[in-house]
């Protein structure tokens, strides 16, 4: 069979996608990559073929990427210049290695002309430099993770007095959970599909209004949407100390904030808007499987919190 290579298996996605791919495919056509021989180790053990690939070291990356057909890569945990020039490697790697397809987790509402938000503009950038490059590709446009906003569910009902406050306002958005977004991942790889665009997509498609009413019916913990404007994101997020953008004292804050608030209010403000509001079916036609819904997971709520990995290179 073909080879799958799977990078980042030492992230939270990576080792989610992984562990499908186990799963699924014949373990001799398997790579896996990371940055460090111990993220490694346990796939080692399991006699899976394992590589370091470290997206800051172009040099090695073509000489890790050889002999594979299809390449999983996952988006870099980080935003903005550093993100784009790893993308880059990563796909001039795969190029000059002779990979026949990428298989690239992108985000929904990068096929939106309008769209202007500080984290969507890199996938946007990623998926075009892809596309100029002499290799097939499957862009997966995942929708928000659920996980996400199921912990600041929890986060406004413990520490906000049951309010949960932001700018999404009556906006649409069909959240899916990280695993099926593992999920979707490893089934592209594994499909011979190429050359198009999936959008991974969750079961339904709702505001935010609608997401904390089904997360207080399951868990009889009340949380109330309030919606704020734009400017008033920002001056919350400046009050607390987080910063405008990934520059600068970014890597002093990152533990503490895994995020920006530039990010945050634009990506917020796209929703608002229903530039990310993208419905279909994709998921299951790649799949065979229906995805999880916002019930099933507030149902099963400590296995779909965000987990503890923040935007750092390490």
């Amino acid at each position: 069979m073909k080879k799958i290579l799977l990078n980042g298996v030492d992230g939270n996605f990576g080792e989610k996608a992984a562990k499908v791919l186990l799963n699924k495919y014949p373990h001799e056509d398997l790579i896996f990559t990371a940055p460090t021989e111990k993220s490694l180790k346990k796939y080692a053990e399991m006699k899976i073929e394992t590589r370091i690939a470290n997206f800051n070291d172009k040099d090695s990356l073509v000489e890790a990427f050889a002999g594979a057909d299809t390449m999983i890569l996952i988006s870099m945990p980080f935003i903005g210049t550093k993100r784009r020039e790893a993308h880059k490697a990563a796909i001039d790697a795969a190029v000059k290695a002779k990979v026949n397809r990428i298989v690239y987790t992108s985000i929904v509402g990068a096929g939106d002309e309008n769209i202007d938000t500080y984290e969507v503009n890199d996938h946007i950038w990623t998926e075009e430099y892809i596309k100029s490059q002499p290799i097939h590709y499957l862009l997966l446009r995942n929708s928000q993770y659920a996980e996400a906003m199921i912990s600041i569910f929890f986060d406004s009902y413990e520490n906000s007095n049951g309010v949960l406050a932001n700018n999404m306002g009556e906006g649409k958005m069909a959240h899916i959970s990280r695993d099926d977004c593992a999920l979707a991942a490893a089934h592209a790889a594994m499909s011979d599909w190429k050359d198009r665009v999936v959008n991974v997509n969750g079961a339904e498609s709702l505001t935010i209004e609608q997401f904390v009413a089904i997360g207080s019916e399951v868990t009889g913990k009340t949380v109330k949407y309030h919606y704020i404007s734009d400017d008033e994101m920002y001056e919350f997020f400046d009050s607390i100390g987080v910063p405008r953008t990934t520059e600068d004292l970014w890597a002093d804050t990152a533990k503490n904030f895994p995020f920006c608030s530039e990010g945050m209010v634009t990506f917020g403000r796209a929703i608002r808007l229903n530039q990310m509001a993208v419905y279909t079916d994709d998921f299951e036609k790649l799949t065979g499987q229906k995805p999880l819904t916002v019930r099933e997971m507030f149902e099963d709520f400590e296995n779909h919190l965000i987990g503890a990995r923040t935007s750092t290179e390490d």
